[in-house]
């Protein structure tokens, strides 16, 4: 009987082999850990919806980064949770916001640490939409892209290193662009939620941000998920208004449009495992049913495979020690 001359179970007969030829690596600077911070002190609130995840003070926040820094990972981004909420979402833009004071601790105690900052409205508006709602219910887009600006100056100037625009509303790239370069903020660059779908694995965030939708939902500015090659259209608008870093957010449930992003651009993509694709590993988990660690590795891995240089994930400080 013949046999094939090539025989690719060669290279698998011992851990040592396998990982020697290992096509992707996962490695703790791989990662980028969210955080949502409150106003208070002394606070450190359970995410029900997302088991060991919390609401975090700003002075608790920096005790849960001290970890983190520890294990290697580089980077966080912030998602605030104002007091009071408006229709304008004004605490995304006070210069002694939640998240501008959040940030600056935190580059105070971690000056080497980079920190995000998330640019959406929705956890700041008392309609829970992300951005300026007209009488009729309808996103105002060009009202919007004015609050953007401002809010992306008041991050900078609080020392954010990163600016992340996440509401989808056209033109906000350039929009935040130009005041950030009019600021004196040329260097501070600008990661685009340049492909955001409006995916039900965002519930658990909702939760977590307090910021259900009050009516309605956000398939007006958010996208298709049928859509793929829209996806392409939204990157290489982002990329000419400006956008250093583009990001596609889910990422399990969309590794083919991860794919097609990373074939598409030079720049560096980015993907979010988002708070339901969390939360489905840590409720099987539970039960017993998967193994957390090996399930959350190999999702983590697939992301990275589809063409991710670097993660958004609630798995962060889990996985950077179970890589260590």
């Amino acid at each position: 009987m013949a046999f094939p001359q090539e025989r690719p179970r060669r290279l698998r007969a011992s851990a040592g082999l396998r990982a020697l030829v290992r096509e992707t690596a996962l490695r703790p600077d791989d990662f980028v850990m969210p955080f949502f911070v409150r106003p208070g002190k002394g606070l450190k609130r359970p995410i029900k919806s997302m088991p060991g995840q919390f609401q975090f003070s700003p002075d608790e926040l920096i005790k849960a980064v001290g970890p983190l820094a520890a294990v290697g990972v580089p980077a966080v981004i912030l998602f605030g949770i104002p007091d009071r909420k408006d229709a304008k979402a004004a605490g995304a833009y006070d210069a002694d916001g939640i998240v501008q004071r959040a940030a600056a601790l935190l580059k105070d105690r971690y000056p080497e640490l980079v920190v995000i900052a998330d640019l959406c409205f929705c956890e700041y508006t008392d309609h829970g939409h992300c951005g300026v709602v007209r009488q009729d219910g309808t996103i105002d887009n060009d009202a919007t892209l004015e609050l953007a600006a401002k809010a992306a100056v008041s991050q900078a100037r609080a020392g954010c290193d990163v600016v992340a625009p996440s509401g989808m509303m056209d033109g906000q790239v350039a929009a935040i662009r130009t005041a950030l370069d009019g600021a004196g903020f040329a260097q501070t660059p600008i990661l685009a939620y340049a492909v955001k779908y409006a995916s039900a694995f965002y519930g658990p965030f909702r939760d977590a941000a307090e910021s259900p939708p009050q009516f309605g939902d956000r398939s007006t500015h958010q996208m298709d998920p049928a859509n793929l090659r829209e996806a392409l259209r939204e990157v290489d608008l982002d990329i000419a208004e400006g956008a250093d870093m583009v990001m596609v957010k889910p990422a399990m449930p969309y590794l083919d449009v991860l794919a097609a992003v990373r074939a598409r651009c030079s720049l560096p993509v980015a993907a979010y495992c988002v708070s339901g694709e969390y939360s489905m590993i840590k409720a099987a988990a539970a039960k017993g049913w998967i193994d957390e660690r090996k399930v959350t590795l190999e999702a983590l891995t697939s992301i990275k495979r589809a063409g991710a240089d670097f993660i958004l994930t609630y798995h962060a400080l889990a996985a950077a020690r179970w890589l260590a």
